[in-house]
């Protein structure tokens, strides 16, 4: 049988122009999508308690309605993002100046995949393509502040720590590598990235280069952004979405007795390098104060800093480690 794939073909400036970035904007997309389409929810089932009766409270239907099981998603609600780490309300800036004929556009595509009712709402976007965009805006808005954003910190901490894992991959091994480990849906031949989506198409990033994007939301599917004017894109899921609700394991009693339990459990937390707020994020801390102790144990010689863009990762030291795990001994 035929493999029904999206084929990127990259030149060497393609290669060098890879990128990582996530994007609340997409994450909010998919939550919505997830109330929906359940193959999602088996990891995040306490998400989808938390959020089922806030979610009853909104008008989604629009949303609702351009969010096939299968199908064409309009770009422009999601569209991959210019810089590494947007913000939501960036986001929506950028959403609500998409161009009206470029929102006909998508939403003609998506029309194509919808059937009953929510082909009848898609008429109804359609009969004023500026309006329907800042009704769709108008629900993402919604959507964000009740399902997404009080969740945000451990979200972003999920997505940082994926990013700061292929960062890794990349300076290890290169690119080639790095590009056929991102899901087992997705593999690079050498001349072309595949991503096994279910669509048939031939895609020449043609000095575009190309985004790479973990998703919190996103499994069990990956997602390839084709359409112009937006910059090519793979959606994936990102690594350790399995214990993404999970609560911390609790640090060791030795450890908790010697340093204080806030301390003990970064210390204990940090097997990979991780920045302020991821760990703030994964552990339930206030940024302020998950500062203050990475701090304190840098400067007792635990931790080391290194700077990477705009954040500060940390590691633990070699006697960092060797506390850790002499606390764990039984």
């Amino acid at each position: 049988m035929l493999a029904i794939v999206t084929t990127f073909t990259a030149r060497r400036r393609d290669l060098a122009a890879v990128r990582f970035a996530w994007s609340p904007a997409w994450e909010t997309h998919l939550a919505v999508r997830m109330l929906i389409h359940p193959e999602g929810r088996p990891y995040h089932r306490s998400w989808h308690a938390a959020v089922l009766a806030r979610a009853a409270r909104l008008d989604l239907g629009a949303l609702f309605a351009v969010n096939p099981d299968r199908g064409v998603i309009p770009d422009f609600l999601a569209p991959p993002p210019g810089q590494p780490a947007p913000r939501f309300d960036d986001q929506l800036t950028a959403i609500l100046a998409t161009p009206a004929d470029q929102v006909e556009r998508e939403l003609l595509l998506c029309r194509g995949t919808r059937a009953g009712p929510d082909r009848a709402v898609l008429d109804e976007l359609l009969a004023g393509p500026a309006a329907g965009r800042d009704l769709l805006a108008s629900q993402l808005r919604a959507a964000w502040d009740a399902l997404v954003a009080p969740f945000w910190p451990r979200l972003r901490a999920l997505l940082d720590a994926d990013v700061a894992y292929r960062s890794q991959q990349l300076t290890d091994h290169g690119l080639s590598q790095l590009l056929g480990a991102i899901d087992p849906r997705v593999s690079w031949d050498g001349t072309a990235l595949i991503v096994d989506d279910g669509l048939a198409q031939q895609v020449d990033l043609a000095g575009r280069g190309l985004v790479l994007m973990p998703s919190a939301y996103i499994w069990p599917h990956v997602v390839a952004v084709t359409q112009q004017p937006w910059q090519p894109a793979v959606v994936y899921p990102a690594r350790g979405i399995a214990g993404l609700w999970q609560q911390p394991a609790p640090p060791p009693g030795a450890l908790v007795r010697l340093l204080g339990r806030t301390r003990a459990l970064l210390l204990a937390g940090l097997d990979q390098p991780a920045s302020t707020s991821t760990l703030a994020g994964r552990l339930g801390l206030s940024p302020s104060g998950t500062s203050r102790h990475l701090t304190a144990m840098r400067d007792a010689g635990l931790l080391t800093g290194t700077r990477h863009r705009h954040e500060i990762r940390y590691a633990r030291t070699r006697l960092g480690t060797a506390l850790t795990r002499a606390a764990q001994r039984p």
